[in-house]
């Protein structure tokens, strides 16, 4: 391992202060679901042993917001706001923690899979772009585009974090990536992206056995 132990006194703190950061979210009927609601706040930094971060760090967060979503402390009309901004904070965030800490990718591919670390901000991002009319999924591998547009556009701002953490050509340190832009339009990046986000973040047992059901999101199915 080669992460900075520093980080485990940083988890420690945040699991300290998990309660205290969630109580005034929770309206007071429902101030039991702050027990609940720990475990995804605390699990959504990386994992505090390996020091490591993946995607099912990731889905941990959006599962906190879901919990929130479904006690309507946001609504619908939250929506575009929860993610690009508050889930655009969370990536800052995490982005720090990955770069001060060194922290591992968990469970990454390699140059086979999306990202070392993350993979909703591609798939909202892309959604974000299917109706822009002048930036194409062709352009964001050119040198100095994504930089450009990275603080306007979700997408951007990742492969613009991806060329600050890794070096050489981008068709072989990220293929996947590469192989994306060659398709035609936004619209079917994005499509891809929720069949692939299904096939290797939610139908995965390494990722999902780590995931805590409970009473606001439960493991029966859905009626």
């Amino acid at each position: 391992r080669f992460g900075n132990t520093a980080y485990r006194d940083w988890h420690s703190r945040l699991e300290e202060k998990a309660e205290e950061l969630i109580s005034p979210l929770v309206p007071g009927v429902l101030s039991r679901s702050v027990l609940e609601l720990k475990p995804y706040l605390c699990d959504a930094f990386g994992n505090k042993m390996r020091i490591d971060y993946g995607s099912g760090h990731e889905l941990n967060f959006v599962a906190f917001l879901c919990c929130l979503s479904k006690m309507r402390v946001v609504g619908e009309k939250d929506s575009v706001a929860v993610v690009f901004c508050v889930f655009e904070q969370y990536l800052a965030l995490t982005r720090r923690l990955i770069r001060t800490y060194r922290m591992e990718p968990a469970g990454s591919q390699g140059v086979f899979g999306l990202d070392d670390h993350q993979f909703l901000p591609f798939l909202w991002g892309s959604a974000q772009l299917i109706s822009h009319e002048k930036i194409m999924p062709r352009h964001f591998p050119e040198k100095g585009f994504a930089e450009r547009h990275a603080s306007d556009f979700m997408f951007m701002g990742c492969i613009a974090f991806i060329n600050t953490v890794k070096s050489g050509p981008f068709h072989e340190h990220s293929n996947v990536l590469w192989g994306i832009s060659g398709v035609a339009h936004w619209g079917k990046v994005n499509s891809g992206m929720v069949k692939m986000y299904k096939a290797e973040v939610l139908d995965k047992f390494p990722v999902m056995q780590h995931f805590v059901f409970g009473s606001l999101l439960s493991f029966l199915p859905v009626a």
